[in-house]
């Protein structure tokens, strides 16, 4: 009966552990961090390739993606509600 209750509270605490890198992961994801930092990633490797190629102004040319970038992750969470509204039925 004591090798029963061991398993099932380590089992308890291997799911609470589970869950708390579940909530970290969820909370990382909608971070405005994460997407700062995605945002900032994605302008400098589009400046960086336009300037390669040698386009007019590419530090002024790569505003263009990183804003619907912006866009697209800000529109997401709505479209995801939608989806599961839809999808669910």
């Amino acid at each position: 009966m004591g090798n029963v209750v061991a398993e099932l509270e380590n089992r308890i605490l291997k799911l609470e552990e589970r869950n708390k890198r579940v909530e970290m992961d969820k909370d990382w994801e909608i971070s405005w961090i994460r997407k700062s930092l995605l945002i900032i990633f994605t302008y400098l490797a589009i400046a960086f390739y336009l300037n390669v190629i040698e386009v007019d102004r590419p530090w002024l040319n790569a505003i263009v993606p990183a804003v619907g970038f912006l866009l697209s992750t800000l529109t997401l969470p709505f479209f995801k509600s939608m989806w599961g509204k839809f999808s669910s039925k």
